[in-house]
């Protein structure tokens, strides 16, 4: 059975900041074993048998550091495929939009393997044993669900109340007293988010119960031009699809719905002290990645960055530290970090949206230092990528080449500029950076002018396809 592993790559992961932000969300995050949770979803389905291409369903602004992650573990050349989302409209629109893009390029027969992209599954061999039930369910047209086996009354997570195979209902996150009877009673399975059905199953139960999603996503496909072979959905169109979930839209209304009961080692990493888990403890009960220095201090999980962190007389804290934030919660109130990401999305503050360093097509950046009227950077471009050709109204630039060569357009002129060379970009040149070369290209840009925000950027041609129309917001670069 053709075999489409689909993945939903969307949500800010708020409590997981200050690492989750809005452009470096929770699927990006490494954990301790230097994989990323979206690397860990990508090799999950790319190695089940029969699996033909995986499908991603995404934001368009993540699509390249996506294809990075994905490059960097996908030895074995697994076809990749994009749904790239102007915005998120829930995980019904996204199933819709996959759903209907599998069934034109790979039959109403071809099998979709939802997984959400930012879950962890510890025991592979028993996801591929679920795996292959769900699909023998879904072959004969049922609506898959994976169903845990509860390990305490979690309140976290939505429950199914099942006989055998059969889901009887879904239920919303419980209270406490009521999360204690459905483990109690035996009868209810945590809901993972995870799917199996084929193409044609799950369209045909949506124009039963939601064909307004269905309707929708289909008039904005029609709208929506392929860009190198990814399906870029048009905005327009897009925010007339009602948002909802999946579970809501169709899995609560179908009677088609089937569930796989499978322990797998399956968390939804909702937070610190769940990240925490997966750190060996030390005697005091302590979970530390990074460099910590502590002084009778016990259960903490401690994710030290690039700095030291020390830590005296404290308890069951979960202390975060990156390049410019730094978080300090009671493990109890772990689920609160997200009123500090709402808090600081509210005032604008730029931690709520990115990190120091920013992952852009052609590389990175990374803010070292900034003040009144200046602002440094560290710019690193890949092999065989540029900028776009762009200009800036209110800043000038000053580029030193710290190693490698770059190809540089300034005005009227084209530049080679080696390492310990420079050139200056008056604001209103047009210029353009571009390493042409095997290697890396490192240059250190300082900026200087009345206002050095990333949206002063006018770009007139870019191979990235962000010489955008209206509707794309101007970001950096």
């Amino acid at each position: 059975m053709l075999l489409i592993p689909t993945i939903l790559c969307g949500g800010a992961g708020s409590r997981l900041w200050p690492v989750s932000r809005e452009l470096h969300p929770k699927p990006f995050i490494r954990l301790a074993d230097g994989e990323s949770l979206l690397q860990k979803a990508f090799l999950r389905g790319a190695r089940l048998p029969g699996a033909a291409a995986v499908l991603t369903v995404t934001n368009r602004e993540l699509l390249f550091q996506t294809r990075d992650e994905f490059r960097e573990v996908n030895a074995a050349g697994v076809a990749t495929e994009y749904i790239l989302e102007p915005f998120g409209r829930g995980t019904a629109a996204a199933v819709a939009a996959a759903a209907l893009t599998v069934a034109r390029t790979h039959g109403h027969h071809a099998a979709m393997l939802v997984l959400p992209a930012d879950h962890l599954i510890t025991d592979a061999a028993a996801f591929g044993l679920a795996v292959q039930r769900a699909l023998q369910l879904a072959a004969a047209g049922r609506l898959v669900t994976f169903g845990i086996p509860p390990r305490a009354p979690e309140t976290g997570y939505g429950y199914i109340e099942a006989e055998g195979s059969e889901v009887v209902r879904f239920v919303e996150k419980p209270s406490a007293e009521l999360a204690q009877r459905y483990v109690a009673s035996g009868r209810f399975l945590w809901n993972s988010g995870m799917f199996c059905h084929t193409a044609g199953a799950i369209l045909e139960e949506m124009r039963a119960h939601c064909p307004e999603i269905v309707a929708a996503v289909e008039r904005c496909l029609e709208r929506s031009a392929p860009e190198g072979g990814d399906v870029e959905l048009d905005p327009a169109t897009f925010a007339e699809v009602p948002d909802t979930s999946i579970d809501y839209a169709v899995m609560e209304k179908s009677r088609r719905v089937s569930v796989v009961a499978c322990d797998i080692g399956w968390s939804d990493i909702g937070a610190w002290p769940a990240v925490g888990e997966l750190v060996a403890p030390d005697p005091e009960g302590n979970r530390v990645e990074g460099v910590a220095v502590l002084h009778r201090v016990s259960g903490c999980y401690i994710r030290a960055g690039d700095r030291v962190v020390g830590a005296v007389g404290v308890d069951d804290l979960v202390i975060v530290d990156t390049p410019d934030a730094l978080l300090v919660a009671h493990k109890d109130r772990a689920q609160d970090v997200r009123d500090i990401y709402g808090q600081l999305k509210a005032r604008g503050h730029e931690a709520h949206r990115l990190h120091r360093t920013v992952h852009r097509p052609w590389g990175t950046y990374t803010v070292i230092e900034e003040g009144r009227g200046f602002k440094i950077k560290r710019v690193e471009v890949k092999p065989g990528h540029s900028l776009s050709l762009q200009m800036h109204q209110h800043r000038s630039e000053h580029w030193v080449v710290v190693s490698g060569t770059a190809k540089v357009v300034n005005g009227e002129h084209e530049l080679t500029i080696n390492a310990n060379e420079s050139t200056f970009i008056p604001a209103g040149h047009r210029h353009r950076l571009e390493n042409a070369t095997a290697e890396p290209l490192v240059i250190i840009e300082v900026q200087s002018g009345a206002y050095l925000g990333e949206d002063d950027i006018v770009r007139f041609d870019d191979k990235y396809g962000r010489v955008q129309p209206a509707w794309r917001a101007r970001k950096s670069r």
